[in-house]
């Protein structure tokens, strides 16, 4: 009898147990049979829909899943979903509608990772619907700010990278769109207009595979000014009718030019010295009798990766093209930084007063040699308006009384004391306000961008060698070498 009871007692526990064992397992009750919960049901149903491209099934029961079960685990799945159908059925319409998906699942689930993803759609939204250069730019423009608003908006996500390439292939059709539009202008001797568009363009896009196209055409610009400002007439000792410019202006203004020039001819030396208007750009500076500065080794190695990252369209796809809507990005540049800031627009007039300003000052700091100026109803230290309007005002972009208030002939002022110096027109050598080399010419894109000059990690701002320049061939491209007579 003694020996049963250890026996009862340790079949006793044995049973215990296995009543809370088969208790446990029998909390939900369909488990054995492979249940799964009605939202998820609905969910998967929903996602089998729409691999079999079934976008009206998918959606109908995505909605099913959201309205029935509010506090589900599913929702904010089952809303990106839905945006999802809508971007996959394409179409301009229902792009439309996965657009306004996105940006609502945006609005009410900021913080979850798939929020980068919906803005990513958002931008490739008008990617897709991207036109060539010479066509509509409102989804490039659109495209531009979405893939801005998520490098900014969402720094910390995996997505950076492929944002970042589309974002620089954008880049490149807007800036494609900018040099033909200052190409155009300055083809028909409309200066200051094609500066403010190729000073944009150089200021925002500096990746631009036709940078050093667009200074050179900028600085073609500047040169024309020179030319148009050298035959505008001359104001005697007698005076002149309203319209003609003296000596003394012509001298500031041609010197103001020259600097303008020198700046867009030093820019191609210092931050694309391995592209093709770098020689055009050394006889420019030479005929100006402007130093020729030398680049760094930093901005050899930045220019070369970057040329280096671009590819050509290949003939088939150079044919393909001429039948499909969007541009060709093949030359984006793949290495770099794209530019996160949108410089503010510069017009015309705009270029027009900034030029009148800088020769104001100019003249107030009696920069202007060999010129002394004469006028007894003038006080000291001052200079009338009408003196820095630029000749003939709309010839430069822009009337008179869009720069200076017009001032009443008088045919006693400016007289020189004596004849015109035949050298004084000449620009003034500026040698010793231009460094060889600046250093900072090639960090000069930092300061309307965030970082589009970090293409390469080499920080070398000792000077290249000519070893260092031609170690890479260049291929000359057709082009017009010389787009302003002079």
């Amino acid at each position: 009898m003694s020996r049963r009871i250890p026996l009862i007692v340790v079949l006793g526990m044995l049973l215990v147990l296995t009543i809370a064992c088969t208790n446990k397992k029998s909390v939900n009750p369909l488990a054995g049979v492979g249940s799964k919960q009605p939202d998820k049901v609905l969910f998967d149903k929903a996602m089998d829909a729409m691999r079999h491209n079934r976008f009206d099934v998918a959606r109908l029961t995505l909605q099913t899943l959201i309205n029935t079960y509010p506090d589900s685990e599913y929702i904010a799945r089952a809303k990106l979903a839905v945006g999802d159908s809508w971007y996959a059925e394409g179409g301009t319409a229902a792009l439309a509608q996965a657009e306004q998906e996105y940006n609502d699942f945006e609005i009410f689930f900021p913080n979850m990772p798939e929020a980068a993803e919906a803005q990513l759609k958002i931008a490739n939204i008008h990617y897709q619907q991207m036109e060539k250069p010479d066509r509509d730019y409102t989804n490039a423009k659109r495209a531009e700010d979405e893939y801005r608003k998520l490098i900014l908006q969402y720094p910390d996500s995996k997505l950076l990278p492929e944002a970042k390439q589309r974002l620089m292939e954008v880049q490149e059709v807007l800036a494609e769109r900018e040099f033909d539009i200052g190409r155009f202008y300055s083809l028909r001797e409309s200066y200051p207009a094609s500066i403010a568009r190729l000073q944009s363009l150089v200021d925002r896009y500096p990746l631009y595979s036709r940078a050093d196209e667009a200074e050179y055409l900028l600085g073609q610009n500047y040169e024309g000014q020179m030319a148009r400002m050298r035959l505008a007439p001359t104001c005697d000792v007698h005076g002149m009718p309203r319209g003609c410019t003296s000596e003394a202006v012509k001298a500031a203004y041609l010197d103001e030019f020259t600097k303008e020039a020198s700046k867009a001819y030093d820019k191609i030396l210092t931050r694309y010295p391995l592209m093709d208007r770098t020689d055009d750009a050394k006889k420019r500076l030479a005929a100006l009798k402007q130093p020729i500065p030398r680049p760094t080794k930093a901005a050899v190695a930045q220019n070369k990766a970057e040329i280096a990252s671009r590819s050509e369209a290949t003939t088939v796809q150079k044919l393909m093209g001429l039948m499909k809507k969007g541009p060709d990005v093949a030359k984006a540049a793949k290495v770099g930084e794209p530019n996160l800031v949108e410089p503010p627009p510069l017009g015309g007039n705009e270029v027009v007063h900034r030029e009148t300003m800088a020769v104001a000052a100019g003249m107030s700091g009696n920069n202007v040699a060999g010129v002394e100026i004469v006028n007894p109803n003038q006080p000291s230290g001052t200079i009338p308006p009408s003196e820095v309007t630029p000749p003939g005002g709309s010839a430069f972009g822009t009337p008179p009384s869009a720069t200076a208030p017009p001032a009443a002939p008088d045919p006693n002022e400016l007289k020189p004391i004596a004849q015109p110096d035949p050298n004084e027109l000449k620009p003034v050598d500026s040698g010793t306000d231009q460094a060889l080399p600046p250093p900072v010419q090639v960090n000069e894109i930092h300061q309307g961008q965030s970082s589009s000059s970090s293409a390469t990690a080499n920080t070398d701002n000792t000077p290249a060698s000519d070893q260092d320049l031609s170690s890479s061939k260049k291929k000359k491209k057709k082009g017009l070498k010389k787009l302003v007579p002079f």
